[in-house]
């Protein structure tokens, strides 16, 4: 198996360096899985690298909705509502193992900015904005009605409530099968790859890649590149994005504490955070916070947390919420453009795409739910930059998994811990270490508590099928734990809260 893996990568790593490429795409989160996706499906030469793991950033650690984004009616950009929203079917309709319909309850209060009539109308102009093809119609209650709804509510000032439909996915997951889907189509897929100097000579682009695997180089000629590292665009020279990184915050707690069948809105000041239902789980989130440290240390931090779990426990009557009932949390960078005025909350979510040198494409901004419209209108600009005779677009009509990809493994919920598993996200879908399959493969570490256990078990069967000695497989388990540190959990375990489906 080892052996079968290393050709796989020594030969896409080939495939790369050998002629000259149509595309080059930098960055494999949802955006460069996009851009690739639809290049290769357009029968373009494709080549994603990314310097981390594909999905590393920002692409594993969202709040894991195909949404509209209804509080954006509310800053009158319903243009960018209605784009989103027929995204959101658009994933639906193509990665139907990837798009959960989910109600959104959204308690109204009194001293709310927005009336109880106005967000009656709010919500039947987002089913509007949706033509028609929204998971659901939305509908409301009055106070006694939200009760029955949420029996947990805090009624102190409470008007009624609206309850709305968008979606839930796995970001991580929409990523790779993306990237599989690319690779089905062509393109090769090479993690941690880094570009480290890219020019331009004789109408191409000339770039040196960094293997970290293996410490080797080799370099790419494509005649066009997709700048696609969403917080890390700005570190190429080539780049003319401005970014304001903005940084996000979620926690895992067991559904079991707060017993909702659908998703809650929560209101704080001008942000809104939701508790959303995850299987046997709840994802609380997220903050919303200026970040300008250095992109690769970003952590939760304690007072992150605690502003999360204070939310919920306002929100709810008796919900004593705590620390210690946390099971995991992520942090993340949502790459927004840059704009000096308000607060991150206040920032469009619009997507930018930028062509200053020929050949040199940057994309940045944007939200998980368009990444697929993004991607198209990127493509549409490389087009310029080949002769070849392509076809159109069809990323919205064609599913995701085609026939003979394998589902087993993929899903919003985590599957089950098995060897099998680990073999399939180890050969099929480039997992070279312990954090590629616990963290962006498989999200065991969000989900079960008892991650550190797991992770153990997964080591072993890891290293049976990359050869991992002793001492590797013991550096894997402490780069595990660091990781962790971004996304993961610290707390004690209690036996109830263990899996039980490690097999």
């Amino acid at each position: 198996m080892r052996e079968n893996i290393e050709v796989k990568r020594k030969e896409a790593i080939k495939a790369a360096s050998h002629d000259v490429k149509d595309l080059l795409v930098i960055g494999g989160g949802i955006v460069g899985a996009g851009v690739a996706r639809d290049a290769a499906m357009r029968g373009l030469d494709v080549v994603v690298v990314d310097k981390h793991d594909v999905s590393f950033g920002t692409s594993s650690r969202s709040s894991r909705l195909l949404h509209g984004g209804i509080r954006y009616l509310q800053q009158m950009r319903v243009g960018l509502v209605r784009e989103a929203s027929l995204e959101k079917c658009v994933i639906g309709d193509i990665a139907p193992h990837l798009a959960q319909g989910l109600r959104f309850i959204y308690p109204v209060y009194k001293h709310h900015p927005q009336k109880m009539w106005q967000m009656k109308i709010g919500v039947k102009i987002y089913d509007l904005l949706c033509s028609g093809r929204n998971f659901g119609k939305s509908e409301s209650a009055n106070v006694k009605g939200t009760q029955k709804w949420l029996p947990k509510i805090n009624t102190d000032q409470l008007s009624g409530s609206v309850r709305y439909f968008d979606g839930l996915t796995s970001d991580s997951r929409l990523v790779i099968d993306s990237l599989r889907s690319a690779e089905a189509y062509g393109a090769k897929v090479i993690n941690y790859m880094q570009v480290v100097n890219a020019k331009r000579a004789n109408g191409l682009w000339e770039c040196k890649l960094m293997d970290h695997m293996t410490g080797q180089s080799t370099t790419v000629k494509a005649k066009t590149v997709v700048n696609a590292t969403g917080p890390w665009s700005e570190q190429f020279k080539q780049s003319q994005l401005h970014l304001r990184p903005s940084k996000g915050v979620h926690i895992v707690v067991d559904r079991e504490k707060l017993p909702v069948d659908d998703a809650v809105v929560i209101t704080e000041g001008k942000r809104i955070l939701f508790v959303i239902p995850w299987g046997e789980r709840l994802i609380l989130g997220t903050t919303d916070t200026d970040y300008q440290d250095d992109i690769e240390k970003v952590k939760t931090d304690q007072e992150d947390i605690d502003y999360i779990v204070a939310a919920a426990n306002s929100a709810f009557d008796n919900l004593g919420l705590s620390r210690d009932d946390v099971i995991s949390h992520w942090v993340g960078l949502r790459p927004l453009i840059a704009d000096p005025n308000g607060t991150p909350s206040d920032i469009s979510r619009k997507h930018q795409i930028l062509q200053t040198k020929e050949g040199w494409i940057d994309i940045g901004g944007g939200k998980l739910t368009t990444y697929r419209l993004m991607a198209e209108e990127t493509v549409d600009l490389v087009l310029k930059y080949t002769t070849k005779k392509t076809e159109r677009c069809r990323t919205a009509q064609e599913k995701l998994l085609a026939k003979g990809l394998e589902d087993k493994y993929t899903g919003i919920v985590p599957c089950a811990v098995t060897r099998e598993a680990v073999n399939y996200y180890c050969d099929a879908e480039w997992a070279r270490t312990l954090a590629d399959v616990m963290v962006r493969r498989s999200s065991w570490v969000h989900y079960f508590a008892d991650n550190d256990a797991i992770a153990e078990k997964v080591s072993v069967w890891m290293a049976e099928i990359l050869g991992w000695n002793e001492a590797e497989r013991q550096i894997q388990l402490e780069a595990y734990q660091e990781t962790k540190e971004v996304t993961g959990s610290n707390k004690p375990i209690n036996d109830d809260q263990k899996s039980d489906q490690a097999a």
